[in-house]
């Protein structure tokens, strides 16, 4: 990992915060996210407050920020190895209960630090356990695949699309595609005619995260027929959360994912994002055993990259 001083005015350097990028696309974009060991932070004299976490993605230029805890959990009173490793999520908006993209972030950092060809472990998220492992590629680069939790899902009802829908520019009726998914917190699954719409696509940001907040939904995630390759384009649009476009969206993509295998039996479908922000990502979802209800395997490359330092 190369240093480079992520500098405040005052001059003061205290935290060191990893960039790592998740999800890339043969090797490029994907989602730089603020990765931090929190035994850092006690090194320089004190334990953050969510206050602070709150403030580390806007410092280190990125939409998300991991929180990792130093040693083994309490809850684990197993004594093997890998520990399981307490992991939190931070937009500047607050503590999110799940993060896919983090996920792969984190297991990409913990996979570096390790210094293995292989790494496998297991985070805690939210009182549950994610399995998770990480394949080295190249010294800073890994092949992340974890398993997403339960994901539940239903149709729309017609208030909720009254207030989503024109909020996001898109006619009133969407067809029998649209969902409500819920991994870690409820969003809606929309389609859109193809790639070109997807693209078009202009948010009322402000009306949306109205819409969000009063529907209690993380936010949107419009997304493009799948083709014949299992292949999707899809956007997703959370301003609800400090977030107006994701630049990689993991749990929507296993939300879809779901979906798309409950009601056409399809077994795996490769999502690209990140396209409109100049930052082209991929995200694998996998059904583990190709029948409705199963798990959901996520896969994504991520390659860990230079450390900041915020002021403290």
């Amino acid at each position: 990992m190369s240093r480079r001083p992520f500098r405040s005015p005052t001059g003061r350097d205290d935290l060191p915060v990893t960039i790592t990028h998740a999800c890339l696309r043969e090797g490029r974009g994907g989602s730089p996210t603020a990765v931090v060991d929190e035994a850092d932070a006690l090194r320089a004299g004190r334990p953050l407050t969510d206050d602070e976490r709150r403030r580390v993605p806007g410092l280190a230029g990125t939409s998300h920020a991991v929180f990792l805890s130093d040693g083994r959990d309490p809850a684990d009173g197993s004594g093997n190895e890998p520990p399981v490793v307490p992991v939190r999520f931070f937009t500047a908006e607050g503590e999110l209960p799940a993060c896919g993209h983090g996920t792969v972030a984190a297991l990409a950092f913990l996979a570096a630090r390790a210094g293995r060809g292989e790494y496998r472990g297991d985070l805690r998220v939210s009182g549950q356990v994610v399995k998770g492992r990480a394949a080295r590629e190249d010294p800073t680069s890994f092949d992340v695949t974890f398993e997403a939790g339960p994901v539940h899902l239903r149709e729309p009802r017609r208030s909720e699309l009254a207030l989503l829908l024109p909020a996001l520019g898109l006619p009133a009726e969407v067809g029998p595609e649209a969902r409500i998914a819920t991994l870690g917190r409820p969003r809606l699954l929309v389609p859109v005619t193809g790639r070109a719409a997807l693209a078009s696509l202009s948010p009322d940001a402000d009306r949306l995260a109205a819409a969000c907040d009063r529907l209690g939904l993380l936010g949107c995630f419009a997304h493009s027929p799948v083709s014949a390759s299992a292949r999707i384009a899809a956007r997703m649009f959370a301003p609800s959360i400090g977030v107006p476009e994701d630049v990689a969206n993991v749990n929507s993509s296993a939300c879809l994912a779901a979906h798309l295998l409950a009601r056409h039996g399809t077994p795996r479908i490769d999502v690209d994002l990140g396209d409109a922000l100049g930052h082209p990502s991929t995200v694998r979802a996998t059904a583990r055993n190709g029948s409705p209800g199963s798990p959901i395997d996520i896969t994504g490359a991520a390659r860990v990259g230079q450390v900041r330092h915020l002021p403290g």
